[in-house]
């Protein structure tokens, strides 16, 4: 099983960002996808998420109207479009598979650095 992230880097205050997550090892269509962020010295949070099945979003409320989450079954790929990008969503991006709660998988995170 792998979850393999790319697509951080460094970007100015307002930039854009596209970050992507292939997956390999499992049945990518029946997980839940998540990205989380961990930046230092807080807590891993919740970004945003795509069902498996239905596609439907949810995002933190930190991030609404600015971050997109999509998936590509056929590629098994997740994506995250983070536009608008401020200082304080510099962290660490994780990608997470998870299957109703009774099997999960982590990426090795990618980092982001919102700075001018």
């Amino acid at each position: 099983v792998q979850l393999v992230e790319s697509g951080g880097g460094l970007v100015q205050p307002g930039g854009s960002l596209r970050l992507s997550c292939a997956a390999s090892g499992f049945t990518f269509s029946s997980y839940t996808m998540r990205w989380y962020r961990q930046a230092p010295g807080k807590e891993r949070e919740l970004v945003a998420l795509i069902r498996s099945r239905s596609g439907t979003t949810q995002y933190a409320d930190s991030v609404k109207g600015r971050f997109t989450i999509s998936r590509d079954n056929a590629k098994n790929t997740v994506s995250l479009q983070m536009n608008s990008l401020k200082p304080e969503d510099t962290a660490v991006y994780y990608c997470n598979a998870d299957l109703a709660g009774v099997r999960a998988y982590w990426g090795q995170g990618t980092q982001v650095t919102v700075s001018s």
